[in-house]
């Protein structure tokens, strides 16, 4: 068999359609758009590409778009007080520090620091609490894990009741994604470097969710025949016939995957474009709450 594409692309466009009609919605009842400022601290070629990326589809959904550049030299009460000012500023629906930040700053307390109602990463440890804890609902969800639950959702894919496995356990994917699909119902195993027979834990699964950050760890005969497949890691490997000299793969061995799996995201074009989706969303909220608006 081979297994059918989850179109992230597509699926992470029509997410942007949505927030966009909202945010001309809001804009009709109140004057404003949501507004996102981004914190670029350093020269990082990456993060400039990926702020300029989240700068770029706000300005596409009519939303606001705001980034504060400052040098890799900055300190950390220069990044603190710019976080302080942004919380204060009643045009700023959501903020985002671009991490990681230059060496000797501290990133956790930099991301303490954000206000709740404008946490659109939603990496507040009070978010993040609240998504573990059953019963609570958090102000945000993180922007990839969000976009991992999205994607299975439309495309058909039913969570309640399903043998789900997350294989990493970083608190940027792996801790919220798996709080995600308990919250749906799933019965959750959490998966690492010390976990004991991993090809069998995961071949149990019916939803794999596959974050470890190393190139093609999770292998085709790991995977239980017709199992949901989510690929949220991206790593460049060494292609001599390419002409960057590299190409990017996921976490998971595509070639051998696809022949077993019942449904599979790809490397590129599958969880990537979600994230700033979900980005987007977030934003569209906090402006909701900040104005108490349903």
């Amino acid at each position: 068999m081979t297994a059918q594409l989850i179109d992230g692309k597509a699926i992470a466009e029509a997410v942007r359609r949505e927030a966009a009609v909202e945010s001309a919605r809001l804009q009709s009842l109140t004057g404003q758009a949501p507004t996102l400022a981004a914190v670029l601290v350093g020269e990082d070629p990456a993060s400039q590409t990926y702020v300029g990326a989240k700068g770029r589809a706000c300005e596409e959904a009519g939303m606001g778009s705001i980034t504060h550049r400052l040098p890799a030299t900055a300190t950390q009460a220069e990044v603190e007080s710019l976080v302080r000012a942004l919380n204060a500023d009643p045009a700023v629906s959501g903020i985002l520090v671009q991490l990681p930040l230059p060496k000797g700053l501290n990133e956790q307390a930099v991301l303490d620091l954000i206000s709740l109602n404008k946490d659109v990463d939603g990496f507040h440890p009070m978010n993040i609490g609240q998504l573990v804890m059953k019963g609570r609902t958090p102000q945000f969800i993180p922007c990839t894990p969000a976009g991992c639950i999205e994607l299975l959702v439309r495309s058909g894919i039913s969570i309640a009741g399903k043998d789900a496995v997350v294989v990493g356990r970083s608190n940027i994917v792996g801790v919220p994604v798996a709080a995600l699909l308990q919250n749906a119902d799933a019965t959750v195993t959490t998966c690492h470097s010390r976990t004991k027979d991993l090809p069998d834990k995961v071949r149990r699964a019916d939803i794999v969710v596959a974050a470890i950050g190393r190139p093609e760890f999770v292998r085709g005969e790991w995977l239980k025949p017709g199992c949901a497949v989510i690929d949220v890691g991206i790593n460049r490997i060494e292609d001599s016939s390419k002409k960057s000299g590299f190409r990017l793969v996921g976490d998971v061995n595509f070639a051998e995957a696809v022949e077993v799996a019942g449904t599979i995201t790809p490397v590129p074009g599958g969880v990537g474009p979600m994230t700033i989706a979900m980005l987007l969303t977030n934003t569209v909220r906090a402006f909701k709450l900040q104005h108490g608006i349903v």
